[in-house]
């Protein structure tokens, strides 16, 4: 590959990264043709990149973007993400259906280097809408409940109101003075 092009492709991948919330190092020794397929097409549905680029062209570009990247060793896939719990969950699901495959090597969240528990932890959290719907959720109790106590209230006084409107049509109101006046 001729320097201009390598060159260029770090510059893509920089340009990716610095976009990027998460990056993840995998390594995809074991997948052949087939999976890697499917892999990269699940990763495309839900808006994540995978890029498979050579190791010191990847550090290169890690390193330019800003980051600390890790020496990287073998076959290396980049997960660029900006959504990390999304591409957490896709990833170790995939490696569950696929015999470990790809592995996580660790990655850079937030702009600081994790490890493979850490991503398996970001696997295991709600995603996005989840934690959104749960909070608007969480929001709209209260409010309901309010609602819910105030109608409580105004049936309670429209059947008081109601009692107190049979009561004076049947003519069987009695006053104050007229209670203690029969005793």
């Amino acid at each position: 590959m001729k320097r201009a092009d390598k060159e260029q492709l770090v510059a893509e991948l920089k340009e990716k990264i610095e976009g990027a919330t998460a990056l993840y190092y995998t390594d995809f020794t074991g997948l052949n043709v087939k999976r890697m397929t499917q892999l990269r097409r699940s990763f495309r549905k839900a808006g994540v990149e995978y890029v498979v680029i050579k190791n010191t062209l990847a550090l290169r570009a890690v390193n330019e973007s800003g980051l600390v990247g890790e020496r990287l060793r073998g076959p290396t896939g980049l997960v660029v993400t900006k959504d990390p719990v999304t591409a957490a969950k896709l990833l170790t699901d995939f490696a569950k259906a696929n015999d470990s495959r790809p592995e996580v090597k660790g990655g850079v969240f937030e702009g600081k280097a994790i490890d493979k528990a850490q991503i398996t932890k970001l696997a295991s959290m709600p995603s996005r809408e989840q934690m959104l719907s749960e909070l608007g959720a969480s929001m709209q109790y209260p409010m309901a409940a309010f609602l819910g106590s105030m109608n409580g209230l105004m049936s309670m006084f429209a059947g008081v109101v109601e009692a107190l409107r049979v009561q004076r049509e049947s003519g069987t109101e009695s006053t104050p003075s007229e209670s203690t006046a029969s005793a």
